[in-house]
């Protein structure tokens, strides 16, 4: 065993500091190990959200050494190997969501959003035939843990507090979950572009970057629904081709 010190993040409501905690480390222990070793000896009191620890709930999000991340998908070794000698490793809340008390913050808001996609639209008969090609390209997206790293991570809810306007990567991952599905027959277009406001997104891949599961949010989901908003709404020749047909969308 040896003796770490690990610096978290205490108080209410956006209020509070930090406070270091000293702990035995053992052998194969991961992040939220330390947080419950620290609540037993030291802190009863010290709130944080957990179910699995296996990396399949998405509980336990928070900003470790100032990158969001999984507590109990992240190893005290690889952690102690990053951290610069001399300084601490840091335990702070998801900075995007309102602050509850210590570790924890509200992420209901996410929730409201999932509640605003409206779901699949398929034929009524239920034996719904389709390749096995066509059920790969969405089962990437269902994947995702609701972790909300990637809301986190965003800079157009995290910088910009753009939450009445854009619905962030995970909105955009439920959305091409449905719009990719082979028997979906719902249009989401305008609502993609209005009401979940995709074109604030630039694109940066910082989502992609720290989705735990894997899921390649910008290539494979945020691009292909900015192209269908395109199509929609900029495709001169498409715009045309909709007139002499008299194909009849809505916008």
């Amino acid at each position: 065993m040896s003796e770490i010190t690990i610096d978290v993040f205490r108080g209410e409501e956006g209020e509070g500091s930090i406070e270091s905690y000293n702990l035995e480390l053992d052998e194969g222990m991961v992040l939220l190990d330390c947080i419950h070793r620290i609540q037993y000896e030291q802190e009863a009191d010290l709130s944080n959200r957990w179910n699995c620890k296996a990396g399949k709930c998405g509980s336990c999000s928070a900003e470790i050494n100032g990158k969001p991340r999984l507590m109990c998908m992240t190893r005290m070794n690889d952690l102690i190997e990053e951290t610069p000698e001399g300084t601490n490793i840091t335990v702070r809340p998801m900075k995007t969501f309102p602050h509850i008390k210590d570790l924890v913050t509200d992420v209901s808001w996410n929730y409201e959003m999932a509640e605003k996609v409206v779901p699949i639209k398929g034929p009524e008969e239920t034996d719904w035939v389709f390749s096995q090609f066509e059920a790969k390209r969405a089962q990437e997206f269902r994947m995702c843990i609701e972790c909300f790293i990637c809301q986190d991570t965003c800079h157009v809810l995290r910088e910009y507090d753009k939450f009445d306007d854009f619905g962030g990567p995970r909105t955009m991952v439920r959305l091409a979950n449905f719009e990719m599905h082979p028997m979906d027959q719902e249009d989401r277009v305008p609502e993609i572009k209005n009401d979940f406001g995709i074109g604030y997104c630039n694109i940066t891949k910082c989502c992609t970057d720290v989705c735990p599961a894997g899921i390649n949010i910008t290539d494979n989901a945020i691009i292909p629904l900015k192209e269908r908003v395109v199509d929609r709404y900029y495709d001169p020749v498409k715009m045309i081709w909709r007139k002499i047909t008299r194909q009849k969308v809505r916008y």
